[in-house]
C-alpha cells in the first residue's frame, strides 16, 4: 500500500476576517501568488508565517530577492495582506517583492522547481502531546524533501521555543543524514514566540546545509 502523505493539521480559518481583509483575499492574493517566478533572481521561503511578521522583516531586508511565504490558515493570510497594503489597497513598495501561498508548502513545492537561498520554518506547531506526535511537520522524510529545494550553499532555519520539539527535530535531522547546527541568532520576534507558549527561556534554532 502506498503511504499516505502527511498533510496540515489544524484550522484553515479562526475568528471571522473583516470585510476589508476578505476584499485583499479576493482582489490581492491572486495577484502575488507565486508562479512565474523568474529564474536569475534570489528566492527565500517562509513556513507557516503566521500573521507575517518576519517574513515582512526578510522582505525589506532583501528587496532584490523574492520572498515566498507558505500558510494554510486564512487568518494569518489576511494578517499579512492588511499590513502589506496601503490605504488605497496596494501593495506598498517595500513589500512588492512577497508572494504568498496560502495552502499546504508541499503543494507549493511540487509545482515549483525553484532553490532556494534560505528556507525558514519559525515556531511550528510542536504538537506536545504523545498521541499527537505524528502529527509534526518536521519529521525525516520532510526534511529529506526540502534540502532538495536549497540553492547552493543554502541553509534550512528552524526555531522553536518547545525544547523536547527542538531535541526531536535534531534527531529527525540526523535520521535523514543531514548536517545541521546549532547557532546564536536573533530575529524578529513573532506574536508565537511572544506567547512561548512552552514556558522556556528562549527559542533555540538549528540550521541545517547540504
Amino acid at each position: 500500500m502506498e503511504k499516505q502523505e502527511l498533510r496540515t493539521f489544524g484550522r484553515r480559518h479562526g475568528k471571522k476576517l473583516s470585510a476589508r481583509q476578505t476584499m485583499l483575499i479576493d482582489r490581492i492574493l491572486p495577484t502575488i501568488s507565486p508562479t512565474n517566478l523568474p529564474a536569475n533572481t534570489g528566492k527565500i521561503l517562509e513556513i507557516g508565517f503566521g500573521a507575517g511578521e518576519h517574513l515582512r522583516e526578510i522582505a525589506r531586508q532583501n528587496p532584490g530577492k523574492i520572498i515566498i511565504g507558505a500558510e494554510p490558515f486564512m487568518n494569518g493570510v489576511a494578517s499579512l495582506l492588511s499590513a502589506i497594503t496601503n490605504e488605497s489597497n496596494t501593495v506598498r513598495d517595500e513589500y512588492k517583492n512577497i508572494r504568498i501561498f496560502a495552502d499546504d508548502v508541499r503543494d507549493f513545492l511540487r509545482q515549483t522547481d525553484s532553490q532556494f537561498e534560505q528556507i525558514w520554518i519559525l515556531h511550528p506547531d510542536p504538537w506536545p502531546k504523545a498521541r499527537h506526535e505524528k502529527r509534526r511537520l518536521l519529521n525525516a522524510d520532510f526534511l529529506k524533501t526540502l534540502i532538495k529545494y536549497l540553492a547552493q550553499n543554502g541553509e534550512i532555519i528552524i526555531g522553536t521555543d518547545h525544547w523536547e520539539y527542538f531535541d526531536w527535530i535534531c534527531a529527525q535531522s540526523v535520521a535523514a543524514n543531514l548536517k545541521y547546527y546549532t547557532p546564536d541568532i536573533e530575529t524578529i520576534q513573532t506574536r508565537y514566540q511572544k506567547k512561548n507558549k512552552a514556558g522556556t527561556e528562549s527559542p533555540r534554532y538549528l540550521i541545517i546545509k547540504h
